[in-house]
């Protein structure tokens, strides 16, 4: 699986607040990208996989719309959480 447990934890660890504070924003964002850069990947692998395509579309509008949260709530957050990542080039 390439979702582990451990895996999530490092992920909230460095994006969140806490290993374990999983509601915040930034940790979410974080981690939607993670799944998001594994899908891109299956899908380039197989480009028939019509019901990852689809997933993959919704996680991105989530991610979109969390990101959005943020830029309305806190500016500072947004561009610290997009540096971050690497989102936008």
């Amino acid at each position: 699986m390439y979702l582990t447990t451990e895996k999530k934890k490092e992920i909230f660890g460095k994006h969140g607040k806490s290993e374990t504070d999983t509601g915040s924003a930034e940790g979410q964002v974080a981690l939607f990208t993670y799944r998001i850069n594994h899908l891109s990947g299956h899908l380039k692998r197989n480009h028939k996989d019509y019901a990852t395509e689809r997933s993959l579309v919704l996680l991105v509008g989530k991610r979109k719309a969390l990101l959005d949260y943020l830029k309305k709530k806190d500016i500072t957050r947004y561009r610290a959480i997009i540096a971050e990542l690497g989102l936008r080039k």
